[in-house]
């Protein structure tokens, strides 16, 4: 119970810091903001946290770390849950704040949605997306796993963590706003309906893959320094 009240958390704080962001303050601080907010949010959480649980606060991740031999399944089920209701209670919380503001509307403004193709920022394709998603997620994962294994540096886990989730928003939020995380994605896709509904699956499909692979990897000692 205790490691799931973490990873609820921390992925709250994930998408406190970094929809809000993207929500409430995007017109100011650009996707370079974003970027960073996304990246603040891991460093918040994974030294606030990451004592408890890990502070995975990703199911793709969590996914890496079953498949890479360093939990069971209950866990790991018992966090993806958590982790999906941490991220629909933080859209929640971010959507009554913006709904504050007069000019606010959801059909209009969104709520931080991943998204691609025509209409979504930089219009690009279902296989692009498709492909950012799984590469920037078997990344993430891999680094991940590296930096919490054996002769990882102690200590600096959360920074490496927090700074590789900022450059993966640097590169990707305009090909789809950037998941590399299915909770992340589900949260502000209930609520925004619609498109955003439409196309969940594939950041649900991908980030499962490209974390699966990441762990697969490392398991097979291609990507761990135990091995």
């Amino acid at each position: 119970m205790k490691k799931a009240t973490a990873e609820f958390l921390g992925t709250f704080i994930l998408v406190f810091f970094g929809v809000g962001s993207a929500v409430l303050m995007g017109s100011h601080v650009g996707m370079q903001g974003i970027a960073i907010a996304f990246g603040l949010s891991i460093v918040a959480a994974a030294y606030g946290l990451g004592a408890i649980s890990g502070a995975h606060l990703n199911p793709a991740v969590s996914l890496g770390v079953l498949l890479a031999g360093r939990m069971s399944a209950a866990e790991f089920l018992t966090y993806v849950v958590a982790q999906i209701l941490g991220a629909i209670v933080g859209a929640f919380a971010i959507y009554v704040i913006a709904t504050g503001k007069a000019d606010y509307a959801i059909a209009t403004n969104g709520l931080g949605q991943n998204g691609f193709g025509p209409g979504y920022n930089g219009g690009y394709s279902m296989g692009a997306a498709l492909v950012f998603e799984t590469v920037a997620t078997f990344l993430f994962v891999t680094v991940i796993l590296g930096v919490t294994g054996a002769g990882a540096p102690a200590g600096f886990a959360g920074l490496a963590i927090g700074l590789t989730l900022t450059g993966i928003h640097l590169v990707g939020i305009d090909v789809t706003g950037v998941s590399v995380n299915p909770a992340r994605s589900i949260g502000p896709a209930l609520f925004v309906g619609g498109t955003a509904l439409a196309q969940l699956w594939l950041f649900i499909v991908a980030p499962l893959v490209g974390g699966a692979l990441a762990g697969i990897a490392h398991r097979a000692g291609l990507t761990s320094a135990e091995a």
